[in-house]
């Protein structure tokens, strides 16, 4: 017979558990670090594109979704976002777009957020 061990939450709380990959970006001159995001900061992201009712999607749609999600992904060599501030958030989206969809595609691989998800958060 088989025993399972189950883990405490001290174990579970311990684990060093999110991903990270490094993303070459010609465009900006050098490479990012791109992470999943943790669960707190997924739930964050989504609800901004979620309406008062929590039901329907905010009016604004797609509007700023690669920066924000650029923003909330991009960190530095220890873990920190780069991006912290809506100003810089805007900032970010005014970079090339082709640039911002290379970071968003490894970010929603990474935090595995299915191309449904997507349509869902954005109204699409």
């Amino acid at each position: 017979m088989t025993v399972t061990t189950y883990l405490s939450a001290e174990q579970i709380l311990g684990a060093d558990d999110l991903s990270y990959e490094d993303v070459p970006v010609p465009e900006w001159g050098g490479t990012v670090r791109v992470r999943e995001l943790p669960g707190t900061e997924r739930d964050k992201f989504e609800a901004q594109f979620v309406g008062k009712d929590g039901a329907s999607v905010r009016a604004e749609g797609l509007e700023g979704f690669r920066a924000r999600l650029a923003a909330a992904a991009i960190v530095d060599e220890n873990g920190k976002q780069l991006f912290r501030s809506p100003a810089e958030t805007k900032r970010l989206g005014e970079k090339s777009a082709r640039a911002l969809q290379r970071v968003c595609d490894v970010a929603t691989r990474l935090s595995k957020m299915s191309e449904d998800d997507i349509k869902e958060l954005t109204g699409n």
